[in-house]
């Protein structure tokens, strides 16, 4: 028998994690991450910083947070402990009520020529997919993607990445070695084990993945879950 509560049911509704709470759901699932802390005070920025080694960036981690370079939330090439300091008082100065900050990423600064786009998306009608594309400054002007539908496997993962047009990006690039293809595989992988194991996984956006010395290195992430 129907009744009250079964009238007014509200559809679910989604939530996004911080940048930190998303890293730490994703690791175990093979996505390669650098090493980096999260700081509450400007004291523990420095210490971390000192502990992963100069120069680093600092970014604002919050978990309503989504855009924060657009905000100026995020410092990069910080070289030394005075720098930290100032730019660590500086973010958590500029926090919002609503951003729910959970303190500082410090995390060491990493230099790429090639990015990619990887994550996982929920079409209405085909259910869950892992996406891997062409990122950085390209991104948009080439539009340049491969879809599969989860779960995926290594062959899956690997014709992915025969999928991408701009093949010449994989290879040996400007004095970097080619891409490691395995890597990305397992990154890939990685993503769909992913949306198999963690409960009402809506999305997951991985950009950019640096490519260092031919390696993937997701230094971003967020992850959307049904709540």
């Amino acid at each position: 028998m129907s009744g009250p509560e079964s009238a007014t049911a509200l559809p679910p509704t989604t939530t996004t994690l911080s940048e930190a709470a998303s890293k730490a759901l994703l690791a175990p699932h093979s996505v390669p991450f650098a090493p980096e802390r999260l700081a509450t005070t400007p004291a523990e920025a420095v210490a971390a910083a000192q502990e992963l080694g100069f120069p680093v960036a600092a970014k604002l981690c919050g978990a309503a947070i989504a855009h924060k370079t657009e905000r100026g939330l995020v410092r990069l090439g910080l070289a030394d402990a005075e720098a930290v300091e100032r730019a660590a008082t500086e973010l958590l100065a500029a926090g919002r009520p609503e951003d729910e900050v959970e303190g500082v990423l410090v995390a060491p600064m990493l230099a790429a020529n090639r990015e990619l786009i990887c994550g996982v998306a929920t079409d209405e009608q085909f259910g869950q997919t892992v996406v891997v594309g062409v990122g950085g400054i390209l991104a948009e002007a080439v539009a340049d993607v491969a879809i599969r539908l989860v779960p995926i496997d290594r062959i899956d993962a690997a014709e992915m990445l025969e999928d991408l047009a701009t093949q010449s990006l994989l290879g040996p690039f400007r004095g970097e070695p080619a891409v490691d293809r395995d890597a990305v595989v397992e990154l890939l992988v990685g993503l769909s084990e992913a949306a198999q194991a963690i409960d009402g996984l809506v999305s997951v956006d991985c950009n950019p993945v640096m490519i260092v010395d031919g390696r993937p290195v997701a230094v971003d992430a967020l992850v959307e879950v049904r709540s």
